[in-house]
């Protein structure tokens, strides 16, 4: 079977409100958290976003049953089927483009975008670049863009958090957050929770 490309592109149109919501995720690694249906649920989102790690590729038909899907390959897969590793989705209001989001597996080490998927980002006009691999969540800026991690739903890693990300594309501005997998509740750093 022929390997699929390495970039695809898709556009997503707005709601009627100019507004669209996404549910990002990664790290699922075949086993994505008990709650991960009902946290979807609770956020609404009109469409998933998932970073990479899939793992078993029925993951994602249990997350289809929430909102349509759109995943990139992580390092981990395997057996990808027809999945890229890098989607730019093209984020539109009629005819005019409001996001481009960039979303890749790998991108990232620490706070810093790596050097290849800037220049790809630069190359596909992207604004926004979202990621997975390393299971930590995190909102930035780095070389002009913003940069999103959902964290991952998957099993545990270290003493890292089980969470999930939402992305709010508005008329102005697209917002960005945490919610906590196993509460429901808004996720944020806690310094003391990093020294534990």
């Amino acid at each position: 079977m022929p390997r699929p490309p390495e970039t695809r592109k898709i556009t997503l149109p707005v709601r009627q409100d100019g507004c669209l919501r996404f549910a990002v995720v990664a790290d699922t690694h075949s086993k994505p958290h008990p709650a991960t249906r009902e946290r979807l649920l609770e956020v609404h989102p009109d469409a998933i976003l998932h970073a990479g790690d899939i793992g078993d590729l029925a993951v994602l038909d249990g997350l289809a049953e929430v909102a349509p899907v759109f995943a990139v390959r992580g390092n981990i897969d395997v057996h990808v089927g027809d999945l890229s590793a890098r989607l730019v989705i093209d984020v539109v209001e009629g005819d005019a483009l409001k996001l481009r989001i960039l979303l890749v597996h790998i991108a990232v080490y620490g706070p810093k975008l790596h050097a290849d998927v800037a220049r790809v980002a630069a190359r596909e006009g992207a604004a926004l670049v979202v990621c997975g691999h390393s299971h930590v969540p995190f909102i930035g800026r780095d070389r002009g863009l913003g940069v999103f991690n959902p964290g991952s739903i998957g099993p545990r890693r270290f003493n890292l958090p089980i969470v999930l990300g939402t992305l709010d594309v508005t008329a102005t501005t697209a917002r960005f957050a945490h919610v906590d997998c196993e509460t429901g509740e808004p996720w944020t750093p806690n310094p003391s929770r990093a020294t534990a």
